[in-house]
């Protein structure tokens, strides 16, 4: 197969492929301002037209490049979603120049100022068979160690592609984020549960109840009626890039901390294909605290098993009304006002 790629890349030459085909990449990149690869005009390198690779780049906006080598160069699409893992979804895949065959390995970042300035990482890389290349249309099988199966780029107008995968879905068990979800609240009470060892106690910000819908580097809000809305200018997008390809369902506040509005994220509702509804409390948080999401516009909000007494005089010293007990065993129940969580006063 590797050599049919061969033949089909050099019959792609001899039809008609002029000039120097990195040009257009030389020419956006100057040697010396970048860590990029910057190879001197001259003969292409013969290869086996079989390596892949998908490039994650935290750029002006989070994309992933998908490389593939042919006759000599990796032809490039920028995909905004990353490769799509099921067949029912497809994505768009921009046409970009070609790069040099070196590109394959490169990993770093590229300087701010620079063209396509921002941290590029090798999300995943291996081999591939073709098994149809034009102008408007690219077959291919991937295989990869994050992506694997056959593909097909199609065009539909200009530069801009879409890329659809034709095998059945890479997790057939994978369940779909769900659109809409309205918040589980607490309800009020005076005194501490008589088994405090069997709940897990967090700070009551109060603050405005968001929960973030995060998927192919984006992310959109709903509010505590289930409607979405507009997130907090800036925070999506940063929020979106820090999970990357991670699909996720967070629930959490907008709340003012230390003088900045934050975002305090206290739940995990759905995780890589997976709806955590059904979790306890105690291992959502487990996991949620497993994803290290923090940073100055986000925080992992702390929780504390057990931990009763210390969380209701930390939030006295802090000026925080109230704290909330949650049954670690506790499932989330969407729009619920359950018993399983308690807010009680500081």
């Amino acid at each position: 197969m590797a050599a049919k790629n061969s033949q089909n890349a050099r019959n792609d030459k001899q039809a008609g492929t002029k000039g120097d085909r990195l040009e257009e990449y030389r020419g956006k990149r100057a040697a010396g301002r970048t860590p990029e690869p910057v190879p001197s005009d001259g003969p292409l390198p013969e290869g086996d037209d079989d390596t892949f690779v998908i490039q994650e780049h935290h750029a002006r906006s989070l994309h992933w490049d998908l490389r593939l080598e042919r006759g000599g160069v990796l032809v490039s699409w920028a995909v905004p979603k990353g490769i799509p893992p099921d067949p029912r979804t497809n994505h768009l895949a921009v046409h970009t120049e070609d790069h040099p065959l070196e590109y394959a390995a490169f990993h770093g970042e590229i300087p701010k100022g620079e063209y396509g300035g921002g941290q590029m990482t090798i999300w995943d890389r291996g081999t591939y068979e073709t098994e149809k290349w034009s102008e408007r249309e690219v077959k291919v099988v991937l295989h990869g160690s994050r992506v694997s199966g056959r593909y097909v780029l199609f065009r539909t107008g200009g530069k801009n592609w879409m890329i659809h995968r034709m095998d059945p879905p890479a997790d057939p068990d994978a369940e779909p984020m769900p659109e809409s979800l309205r918040p589980m609240l607490p309800e009020e009470r005076d005194r501490l549960p008589r088994d405090p060892a069997g709940y897990g106690f967090e700070f009551a910000w109060g603050g405005r109840r968001l929960l973030a819908y995060v998927e192919g580097g984006r992310t959109r809000f709903t509010d505590g009626r289930g409607r979405e809305i507009g997130g907090p200018a800036g925070l999506g997008p940063r929020l979106g890039e820090t999970l990357g390809a991670r699909p996720a369902v967070l629930d959490g506040e907008l709340a003012e901390v230390e003088g900045r509005e934050t975002y305090l994220i206290f739940d995990l509702l759905y995780l890589d294909g997976r709806s955590l509804l059904e979790a306890p409390y105690e291992e959502r948080r487990e996991r949620l605290d497993e994803l290290e999401l923090n940073a100055a516009r986000w925080q992992t909000a702390p929780w504390y098993p057990g931990e009763a007494d210390a969380v209701r005089a930390a939030a006295r010293g802090q000026g925080l009304p109230a704290i909330l007990a949650k049954r670690l065993d506790s499932p989330y129940e969407p729009g619920e006002r359950s018993d399983a969580w308690r807010l009680l006063p500081a």
